[in-house]
């Protein structure tokens, strides 16, 4: 999926529920920049892990840990508050298909 595509189903699940100005807007483009960050963190702790080694001030080889797993929970947590807000907690399915109804 991509921003754009994300961008576009919130904003169509918010047009569903008749909420389309510009404050859920603004926190529509604050979800998609977490989401687009929360892939930054993942791929970071992919690449380095959850801890990795590094040189401290005095040249001397340390283990760190990874500061992308404390912002990735950061980051999620700051997500689902702003799917709560939006009051996005599930897909709303727009038909309306006879189907759906048995």
């Amino acid at each position: 999926m991509t921003k754009n595509q994300l961008r576009d189903s919130l904003l169509k699940q918010l047009k569903l529920q008749q909420k389309s100005i510009a404050f859920y807007e603004d926190l529509v483009d604050g979800y998609v920049y977490y989401w687009d960050l929360k892939k930054k963190l993942v791929a970071d702790i992919k690449k380095k892990g959850i801890r990795y080694e590094a040189v401290n001030g005095n040249g001397i080889m340390v283990e760190k840990a990874n500061e992308s797993v404390m912002n990735l929970q950061k980051t999620t947590v700051t997500m689902l508050k702003i799917l709560s807000d939006l009051n996005l907690k599930e897909p709303i399915i727009d038909s309306n298909d006879e189907e759906d109804y048995l």
